[in-house]
């Protein structure tokens, strides 16, 4: 499928692959957050919008617009792609997002703040768009959590977004059984646990092959508990896709008229 980004100003969208990399998981010991698999694959699981220029934004507690103050590092970037601005007020700070964004039929895309990369003083809004026929743009909004200064960095992230079907909720079954149904699933799980169990103890105990091993593997290299293999489609990482040029379709790029 296309994901096409239209850009709405001479200067090129902010947007790039979603970064695996968070300060805070670099600073845990041995950089052991980066194990849980299922939280490094959310970080990069998309694309994010960056902010072109430092911005320090302040609120006094206010529900007016002039209420939050945004200070760019550089004026001149007012406007521009990834820019903060302040238009809504109730303490909420916006992002000039400059591009829209065009997906097949049925697809919307969910647009959220950066994924597992918390900020104090401020928490990002999420939102769905039909991107498949509005022609409408959108912001990136954050709300302040109380009253203050806050601070992003020139390259910082400020928005998470990927695609998401339309009719996934209308494709969805919910449905509680109990874990015994399914005796195959019951017995890796049961599996898993003992094991699990198992390791805690000699690793709490500090037995030479569970502390050099340092933390089970098998969820995060594919496996099943009993040594199996796992799906084939199994993911350590994910690797979006950067937005380049695409072809323009016949007829519609302007050019100079012939005399």
């Amino acid at each position: 499928m296309k994901l096409i980004c239209h850009p709405l100003t001479d200067r090129e969208p902010t947007v790039r692959p979603a970064r695996r990399e968070r300060g805070w998981m670099d600073d845990t010991p041995q950089s052991f957050a980066y194990r849980c698999l299922p939280l490094a694959v959310a970080n990069e699981h998309g694309w994010e919008v960056y902010t072109p220029t430092g911005v320090t934004a302040r609120w006094n507690g206010g529900v007016a617009v002039e209420d939050v103050e945004a200070e760019l590092d550089d004026p001149l970037m007012a406007s521009k792609p990834g820019a903060a601005m302040t238009n809504f007020g109730s303490g909420i700070l916006t992002f000039e997002m400059g591009f829209l964004l065009r997906t097949p039929p049925g697809w919307n895309i969910w647009v959220a703040g950066p994924v597992n990369d918390p900020k104090d003083g401020i928490a990002p809004l999420s939102g769905v768009i039909e991107t498949d026929w509005s022609p409408y743009t959108f912001t990136m909004n954050w709300r302040f959590t109380r009253p203050g200064e806050v601070r992003f960095e020139a390259g910082e992230a400020i928005a998470h977004f990927f695609p998401v079907r339309r009719d996934l909720f209308d494709r969805v079954t919910p449905e509680l059984r109990t874990i015994h149904s399914d005796p195959k699933t019951y017995q890796q799980m049961d599996a898993w646990r003992l094991s699990r169990g198992d390791f805690t103890q000699r690793l709490r105990e500090q037995e030479e092959s569970a502390v050099e091993e340092k933390w089970q593997k098998d969820y995060y290299r594919g496996f099943m508990p009993d040594g199996s293999r796992g799906p084939a489609d199994h993911k350590i990482k994910i690797r979006p896709k950067p937005f380049t040029e695409g072809k323009e379709k016949p007829g519609k790029k302007p050019g100079k008229k012939r005399r």
